[in-house]
């Protein structure tokens, strides 16, 4: 597929037509030196040996002894180094990597470490995420979908955030993928959905799209699934070859030991995409804030997790084989002094009565009664709105902004109250007494709503030479001769992005992108990172 190296799996080609092709053409190669002038050649991955005489360097104002030490040097390198690919080879019947001792196959590990706020990493609790990835790349932050619900007045109930985990999962807004809220009601099965009810959550029929795990199946690889949020199986029927449901409390060492376990097992039972999920950050950002003691002890232990994953990896000398990527759902605002909205005091206490149906929070969906007045009560929300500076705002599937993708489902309801930072909506009735220091659920373009994204590799090393160059990834590492290893570096920070950009860039660095499903992502967004 054009363009699609994935920056670590590489085949014979056709490479010496090809860049007599592109000599014909008169093209100038860019070598090794002189890209930026920066010299790569100790970073190279030692592969099979190959034997091919390479075709002459084209070198310009460099005198005969450059050419002779460059040309040797690519030689000599070239016995070690597979070619990488051209770009229109696709990689069916892919050549297996080794670590020296064993065989593995592409592999991503992906793992979600709930309510880790972006600018997280910037406290200097977390000095071995940052080494990794200093050795790969990391997103300013990755932005959740609207709104990344909270679970409200529950705050000791966990199981939560299932929302944008679907949507890590499957790359579709909560509009295409129907987990619209931590709890709904659905006019089409006159049902509710409430993620602490383990018959809805292992409901397969609430949850739409296909997620990676079961694209992953259907292109014929091994998957294992420790606790992410969703259901067990799909509507289709299809289950990941491995499987650990979700359970409170687990410590990180546990989790830790199975997927390093996973990773041990033979050739043929090895899952190639291991998907993990830990709750331990977000329950601390809950129960006492964003800034609190609490969280700032969870993420060192975040980090030790981190430290102790890369170093089994690296153990096995994985760390160029193996994609590892850590992200979030979303991140976490301050809310141990917020302003309480009460909507008895809008809607009046006959209003609140009228209210069948109150959906998600700290958003709050309406759905009114059939004998009650809906347009009225409206009209009473969007002038108190408007008499209150807007500390919340009001919409209605017609008037919701474009940019949440929050109004194509009948699942969404008919009007949606949504809070400024600093607000919470609360009726007499429910009180103030369970509010949680630390939420999410606000504006997706908050700060504080922010995401993570690190990802360590054989794709994060390539994409951040390719940044660094400006090249194509074929021309860059035609130029090289070799896949870079991954080694310590200036982080490469790339630019934020929806969290709806996942599913492709594992799909893709899985080799399978011609099995995803259709989805929200962008076509190309990962293009120039390969």
């Amino acid at each position: 597929m054009p363009g699609s190296c994935g920056g670590a799996y590489v085949h014979e080609s056709s490479m010496w037509s090809t860049r007599e092709d592109s000599a014909r053409n008169g093209e100038e190669a860019k070598c090794l030196l002189d890209v930026h002038g920066a010299d790569y050649s100790n970073k190279a991955v030692r592969s099979p040996d190959y034997n091919q005489t390479p075709p002459t360097l084209c070198w310009k104002k460099t005198k005969w002894i450059v050419v002779v030490l460059i040309t040797l040097l690519v030689f000599v390198r070239r016995l070690f180094i597979p070619l990488p690919p051209h770009p229109n080879q696709t990689f069916v019947g892919e050549k297996l990597r080794s670590n020296g001792t064993h065989d593995f196959k592409r592999t991503v590990v992906l793992i979600s470490i709930d309510g880790f706020r972006a600018d997280y990493l910037d406290r200097g609790l977390t000095p071995h995420l940052l080494n990794i990835s200093k050795q790969g790349i990391r997103a300013k932050f990755m932005r959740p979908i609207f709104p990344s619900p909270s679970n409200g007045l529950d705050v000791f109930n966990p199981n939560v955030s299932r929302r944008n985990h679907w949507t890590l999962m499957t790359g579709l807004y909560a509009e295409s993928h129907g987990i619209v809220a931590n709890n709904f009601w659905d006019p089409a099965s006159r049902s509710e959905f409430h993620y602490s009810n383990v018959k809805s959550w292992r409901n397969a029929s609430w949850w739409f799209g296909e997620p990676m795990w079961e694209t992953a199946r259907r292109a014929g690889l091994i998957t294992a699934n420790l606790m992410w949020l969703g259901p067990t199986k799909t509507s289709s029927g299809v289950e990941s070859t491995y499987f650990v449901p979700w359970k409170d409390n687990v410590p990180l060492k546990e989790k830790l030991d199975q997927i390093i376990s996973w990773v041990d097992l033979p050739l043929l039972k090895r899952p190639q995409l291991i998907l993990a999920y830990d709750q331990s950050l977000d329950h601390a950002g809950h129960t006492n804030g964003p800034m609190s003691v609490a969280v700032n002890r969870t993420l060192q232990q975040i980090d030790g997790f981190a430290r102790d994953l890369h170093a089994e990896l690296q153990a096995r000398n994985l760390t160029d084989i193996v994609d590892t990527i850590f992200v979030s759902d979303h991140g976490m605002a301050d809310t141990s002094q917020p302003e309480f909205i009460y909507m008895d005091d809008i809607l009046g206490a006959d209003g609140v009565k009228m209210i069948e149906h109150e959906d998600g929070w700290p958003s709050m969906g309406l759905r009114f009664r059939p004998q009650a007045n809906e347009t009225h009560y409206l009209q009473t929300l969007i002038q108190a709105s408007e008499a209150n500076g807007h500390k919340f705002d009001v919409y209605t599937h017609k008037t919701m902004p474009k940019r949440y993708h929050f109004s194509n489902s009948d699942r969404i309801a008919p009007i949606y109250v949504v809070p400024k930072l600093g607000y919470a909506l609360t009726t007499y009735e429910q009180g103030t007494a369970g509010m949680s220091a630390g939420n999410h659920g606000y504006d997706n373009m908050e700060p504080s709503m922010r995401a993570v994204f690190i990802a360590q590799g054989p794709f994060s090393t390539v994409a951040k030479a390719l940044q660094r160059s400006g090249l194509s990834a074929y021309h860059f590492l035609s130029c090289l001769d070799a896949v870079w290893r991954a080694v310590p570096d200036d982080t490469h920070i790339i630019e934020g992005f929806r969290n709806v950009e996942l599913y492709n860039l594992v799909t893709k660095l899985l080799g399978i992108q011609q099995y995803a499903a259709k989805n929200n992502g962008t076509s190309g967004f990962w293009d120039k990172y390969f």
